[in-house]
């Protein structure tokens, strides 16, 4: 009686799990985001400085040099930008390859102004500041907020009083001292106790953005390929 042997498959190489991810620290998470706010501003301003002005002069020729100066900025602040969203994520985040201009002079800089990742920059510029306002103001809330909140008690003596005790007695007619201290105690304690992870999705959604504009954007599969 033959007996059949079954041959193990052959494995090409050896499987290697994927490092770790670095923890983010709510410091740096923190002050990343914060910064990211007056960082959009400034530059929103130059971007909507040098648009406006390019676009208005184009007709003489002199918006041409002007764009092109503009689009170099967002250049250079994109790579400040995947800089810090490297630097909070431990993770290497790559330059996009942008297209060269040849030529000096007004050709050169004609030829800068059709590379579309340039104008993605300075697209990013614009949105940018749209997102970290509402970011910023939701990391002050769970922060500088909650802290607030928590220490109520100790500052809510100075809040100018008429008839009503507070928040609860003007939301649900409650006009006890003690439960409009114990409520906002209870939101500050609440607000500290998941500021970590709401700072950590703050972060990921700034950083989500830097790489959906300012990262190499993924090569796309023809049919049949």
């Amino acid at each position: 009686m033959m007996t059949e042997t079954t041959t193990p498959p052959t494995v090409h190489g050896t499987w290697q799990p994927a490092p770790p991810r670095p923890t983010l620290r709510f410091g740096s998470g923190l002050r990343y985001v914060l910064l990211g706010f007056p960082l959009a501003l400034g530059a929103f301003v130059a971007a909507s400085a040098g648009l406006s002005l390019g676009l208005g002069t184009l007709a003489v020729v002199l918006g041409v040099p002007v764009l092109a100066g503009t689009l170099a900025t967002a250049r250079r602040y994109a790579a400040w930008e995947r800089g810090r969203a490297e630097a909070v994520t431990g993770e290497p985040l790559p330059a996009p390859r942008y297209r060269k201009a040849t030529g000096g002079g007004l050709r050169g800089q004609v030829r800068a102004l059709a590379d579309p990742q340039s104008w993605r920059d300075l697209g990013f510029m614009f949105l940018a500041l749209v997102q970290r306002t509402v970011t910023f103001a939701l990391a002050l809330t769970w922060t500088l907020g909650g802290l607030g909140e928590l220490l109520y008690a100790t500052w809510s003596w100075s809040l100018p009083r008429d008839e009503n005790n507070g928040l609860l007695d003007l939301a649900f007619g409650i006009s006890s001292k003690a439960a409009d201290l114990g409520f906002h105690t209870a939101v500050g304690a609440v607000l500290l106790a998941t500021a970590v992870p709401v700072i950590r999705a703050l972060v990921a959604l700034e950083v989500g953005l830097v790489r959906g504009l300012l990262a190499p954007r993924p090569a796309v599969a023809r049919y049949g390929d």
